[in-house]
């Protein structure tokens, strides 16, 4: 009997002709060095004072725990590379596994997450304020630092205009800088001279208490600056032998980048004069830190360089964000949740240009609104980790699906998944909610816009019974909506009707039982509408 296709895909004939067109010139060296340059962007400029902001020196523990976060949900999104390699993967995974509302409200916060780029560019306005004051004044892009951050969007895309070959090599070279100019800035401050018990002075390791370092995952940027280390999976569908070089250059980027924060966020703490530490590390505010902090102890051929890399990292950073925005626009085309005239890949280059010139346009849209760098990457890291949740559900309704059938383990499965899957997302949703209220009560509706979406999307295109497919994606709406109660309810910017430490321990109890909702609906999607 032959295998029924999903609705999702009854326009496979096309969609696959568009896919044939991708050019697999990826190998693991090139993967590997996409995958660091997405992570290594503006977070490193910015990230260390922001963290030490929030949290003081307990600021080291949220990048470790960070770390293993993306080494959970690199596991995770590992698997679903190796053996379901696509173009634009993590648009196409929640699609498949959970259904249309799923893949609309996932797509449309990968969509929402192209800010991530407008931040990289913001970044650079305001390292190079420095030089044209004009650029950026009171934390936010002035109208002519607007105009400039345009015309650099508009050549970052017309780079990628061309075959990924040449992108690969492009950006190789950026990245060999990218990597130079953290490890000096690293070895020359510490070279300058260190404070002795500075990670106890000043109030303590923890000045602000513990559950500060939580709100600097993404309050603080951490979340945003180590994103980023998915980028190899966006490109699987043009990689040379996926299963084998996709892991390794995933798990690869991960652990070099977080050595490098690690050191950054060390040498910033043992760095700053006390002279600027009579109100606290809260009180240590530079509109370019590592550039400003060479300035104050006479570094000024490291600060000459930090304002060049500040345009080289970041510009790096959004080069490659352009790129993969790119991917996701052409996978949400093939979703239907766009218009499939953005899904046309150029026959010569392989590149999906139409949806360059629709992401340029959303680029600019982003910076608009928002003021600077940390405004929006508040924001973004609480749509990075809905879209790490929805991947851990992902694969684990694949192998529910795939025990159910008594199909044997594919080649490319990961160890550990089965447990690692719901482990990482509890730890995607409690990241979320410590980001706090104030970030929650704008990200989360905006998310759920992709509700209305969803039902305008149906009317358009043949789909499952509309009961059934609400049924099926119903766990993700309930679990964003009790996420924005609890958050209002608890400590994190909340009203503090639930007290602390009873507050995360709810939220994990409550992403753990919609966990397994989410992966029985998914198995009950996955009989009806086997993914290929």
């Amino acid at each position: 009997m032959a295998q029924q296709q999903p609705a999702e895909t009854a326009v496979a004939p096309d969609v696959r002709a568009e896919e044939s067109r991708l050019r697999k010139d990826l190998g693991f060296w090139a993967l590997t060095a996409i995958g660091f340059s997405n992570i290594l962007g503006s977070g490193w400029l910015f990230a260390a004072m922001y963290a030490a902001q929030t949290a003081g020196p307990a600021a080291l523990l949220s990048w470790i725990a960070a770390g293993l976060l993306c080494a959970l949900v690199a596991l995770v999104m590992v698997e679903l590379g190796a053996t379901r390699p696509e173009g634009g993967g993590t648009v196409r995974w929640p699609l498949y596994a959970n259904g249309r509302l799923v893949g609309t409200v996932v797509g449309w916060s990968v969509m929402l997450s192209v800010g991530g780029t407008a931040a990289e560019i913001s970044a650079i306005m305001q390292y190079a304020a420095h030089y044209v004051p004009g650029l950026y004044r009171e934390d936010s892009i002035t109208a002519a630092g607007l105009g400039v951050a345009t015309a650099l969007s508009v050549l970052l895309t017309a780079l990628n205009w061309f075959a990924v070959r040449m992108f690969a090599r492009m950006n190789n070279l950026v990245s060999v800088f990218k990597v130079v100019v953290p490890l000096l800035t690293v070895v020359a401050l510490f070279l300058s001279g260190t404070h002795s018990g500075r990670l106890t002075d000043h109030g303590g390791f923890a000045p602000y208490g513990y559950a500060a370092c939580l709100t600097a995952l993404a309050g603080g940027g951490i979340v945003y600056s180590v994103n980023g280390f998915q980028a190899p999976l966006d490109f699987s569908g043009e990689a040379r032998n996926p299963r084998r070089n996709v892991p390794a250059a995933v798990l690869t980027g991960i652990g070099l980048a977080v050595l490098v924060y690690l050191g950054l966020q060390l040498a910033f703490l043992y760095t700053v004069p006390d002279s600027l530490l009579a109100h606290g590390w809260q009180g240590v505010n530079f509109e370019s830190p590592f550039g400003q902090l060479a300035l104050v102890l006479n570094l000024h051929w490291l600060a000459t360089l930090l304002y060049a890399d500040a345009v080289v990292s970041p510009g790096g950073s959004a080069y490659v964000g352009v790129a993969i925005d790119a991917r996701h626009t052409y996978a949400l085309s093939k979703n239907g949740l766009l218009p499939r005239f953005f899904m046309r890949i150029d026959p010569r280059s392989g590149i999906a240009r139409r949806a360059l010139v629709l992401n340029l346009a959303v680029i600019v849209l982003f910076m608009l609104p928002f003021g600077g760098w940390q405004d929006i990457v508040s924001v973004m890291g609480d749509m990075y980790l809905i879209i790490y949740a929805a991947s851990a559900v992902a694969v684990a309704s694949f192998r529910a699906h795939d025990r159910e059938r008594g199909v044997p383990l594919a080649e490319g499965r990961m160890p550990g998944v089965r447990w690692i899957a719901p482990v990482s997302f509890a730890v995607a949703t409690e990241f979320v909610y410590w980001s706090g209220w104030d970030d929650l009560r704008l990200a989360l509706p905006l998310v759920l816009i992709g509700v209305p979406l969803f039902l305008l999307q149906r009317r358009r295109t043949a789909g499952g019974p509309p009961a059934e497919e609400l049924r099926q994606g119903a766990w993700l709406v309930f679990h964003l909506a009790a996420l924005a109660l609890l958050s209002w309810l608890g400590t994190f910017g909340g009203s503090g009707h639930l007290p602390a430490p009873y507050d995360s321990l709810v939220v994990g109890v409550v992403a753990f039982a919609v966990f397994g909702w989410a992966v029985r609906s998914g198995a009950a999607h996955l009989r009806t509408n086997p993914a290929h």
